[in-house]
């Protein structure tokens, strides 16, 4: 098995506009990874918090994610869903998403079969690392 990521995207204002899904369905469809679990999950303005079909995420019928049915292998649970309820803002929707790196699958198991182990692992955000290159870039210029 490859590395197991999650992630939990924001959709401000409940708006999901699907742009991103055709991108999702290629990662799959090219097995660079494994959808595990897509959860999707509005909180109300009054800070109420509700599961919502994955099928048509924003009730108007544009949306069609009925690829991902049954996407739920169990490793989510009702804390998770709180805690991602907790991490949104009111008024907005979130997608939890719990994918498996199927790219990384081969690499994992050679390291196992040679008796390695992860004793630690990270995420850089991309706003870190742009800022990073950004200021190195600055600095460059000025020299």
């Amino acid at each position: 098995m490859g590395p197991i990521d999650f992630v939990v995207v924001e959709f401000p204002g409940n708006h999901m506009t699907g742009e991103g899904l055709p991108l999702l369905v290629d990662l799959v469809e090219r097995e660079v990874i494994r959808i595990l679990d897509l959860l999707f999950v509005r909180k109300d303005a009054d800070g109420t918090v509700t599961a919502v079909e994955i099928a048509d995420v924003t009730g108007d019928g544009e949306l069609d994610l009925t690829v991902f049915e049954g996407a739920r292998s169990g490793l989510l649970g009702q804390d998770d869903l709180d805690e991602a309820a907790a991490a949104i803002e009111p008024g907005n929707s979130a997608a939890l998403l719990v994918y498996e790196n199927l790219w990384a699958a081969p690499f994992a198991s050679a390291l196992r079969r040679g008796g390695a182990q992860l004793v630690a692992s990270g995420r850089l955000s991309a706003e870190a690392v742009l800022a990073s290159l950004d200021a190195v870039e600055a600095a460059e210029a000025g020299a």
